[in-house]
């Protein structure tokens, strides 16, 4: 196992600390700042380290969990609860889930597809192909195919700092990509930057996860919810 030599080490509570920090600010920004304020661009480029964070801390999960179909099932029940709050902040329909969906989706798929890949029984094309499926799921789910892709990442390599990293630029990469290949407007592009701002972040954690309780545990699943369905009621009412 490839050892952090940093002097800073940062738990797991505190990487989840700051992915909702930068989350709840680029959903903040994202629903209640213009377009064209001065910059909007910065923090919304701060607000890209939250995936990322997110998509690694699935994959420590994944290796720490006592019970993986428990796990799944969490992650399945806010993504359901969060399709809501998620789709009524940002503006679309949310009986057409088909079309856009909260972040959720995205990383239960990706715990599915790191599930199902680490079967060693099953034929690699079956593993790949299922991979694919997951990919599918996730195509509507905010940060999509790519949530799916770093967490696959994270947890194939697991153990190996460089290639974990290594697996996260070159998905990073493609993330920069897709403005270019699906002709996305291209105005806001300099933020995608941010998701480079977690590397450092990430090489502080050592494995130490910090206070465990039931009451920690379930803070941190409803939050994503709770802060949607609030930033919305403030939309309504202001």
């Amino acid at each position: 196992m490839d050892e952090k030599k940093h002097g800073l080490e940062l738990t797991g509570n505190q990487l989840k600390i700051i992915a909702i920090a930068a989350m709840t600010l680029d959903h903040c920004v994202a629903v209640f700042m213009p377009q064209d304020m001065a910059g909007r661009w910065l923090l919304r480029l701060i607000g890209r380290m939250a995936a990322p964070i997110m998509c690694y801390l699935i994959a420590e999960g994944y290796h720490h969990t006592s019970n993986l179909k428990k796990y799944m099932g969490r992650l399945l029940l806010m993504a359901i609860i969060a399709h809501f709050p998620y789709n009524l902040c940002f503006g679309y329909d949310v009986w057409r889930f088909w079309e856009a969906t909260d972040v959720m989706v995205a990383l239960f798929a990706g715990l599915a597809a790191l599930a199902a890949f680490e079967k060693k029984e099953l034929p690699l094309w079956l593993r790949l192909c299922i991979v694919a499926g997951c990919c599918l799921l996730a195509y509507s789910a905010n940060w999509n195919y790519i949530a799916v892709l770093w967490i696959l990442g994270f947890g194939v390599f697991y153990g190996n700092v460089r290639l974990q990293m290594v697996s996260f630029v070159a998905v990073a990469c493609l993330y920069l990509l897709q403005p270019f290949i699906y002709g996305m407007a291209t105005t806001s592009y300099a933020r995608r930057f941010g998701v480079f701002l977690v590397i450092p972040l990430l090489l502080c954690y050592r494995g130490r996860r910090g206070r465990k309780s039931r009451l920690i545990k379930w803070t941190f699943y409803w939050f994503y919810p709770v802060h949607l369905w609030i930033i919305y009621l403030i939309q309504q009412i202001a």
